[in-house]
């Protein structure tokens, strides 16, 4: 198991990195289409529950528009289980430049449900005070997306 489960961080680390640069579809690529759920907490922009590919792709252009430098230090990947049922626990702190020219800090958690290669079930959990504040400046800069409504399917 110990070469799966480097295989399997190896492959979040390189997902997070995707998001980064704004290359989601090699993101959705490792999405499954069955039974996907997305669950990002907070009353804001990016919060929300999506259940399928196309709220997915909308949801990371509109992270991708709010905040355009968004850049993550993965600090840690935890994988427990085989490929048939694999858990995954990812920590990492979120940073970037907001428009105002001030910094923007949020650290958090992923726990990712995987089958067979392809996650399913999302659940991030961040500072979700440090995403609303972050969106409200975003917004106030002129960035229309940070308040629009939430991306749920």
């Amino acid at each position: 198991m110990l070469i799966y489960s480097s295989i399997v961080e190896r492959l979040v680390r390189k997902t997070f990195l995707a998001v980064q640069n704004h290359d989601y579809e090699y993101v959705l690529g490792g999405l499954s289409s069955r039974n996907l759920t997305h669950r990002f907490a907070g009353p804001n922009s990016l919060g929300g529950i999506r259940h399928d590919k196309e709220a997915m792709r909308r949801w990371f252009m509109r992270v991708g528009t709010v905040f355009p430098e968004l850049e993550f230090n993965v600090t840690s990947v935890l994988v427990h289980g085989g490929p048939w049922n694999t858990t995954v626990f990812a920590r990492w702190v979120a940073t970037c430049t907001l428009e105002n020219g001030e910094s923007y800090v949020n650290p958090g958690i992923h726990v990712i449900k995987l089958r067979w290669g392809k996650a399913y079930d999302f659940d991030v959990y961040e500072d979700t005070f440090a995403v609303t504040g972050g969106l409200e400046k975003q917004a106030k800069s002129g960035i229309a997306e940070a308040s629009a409504p939430q991306i749920v399917s």
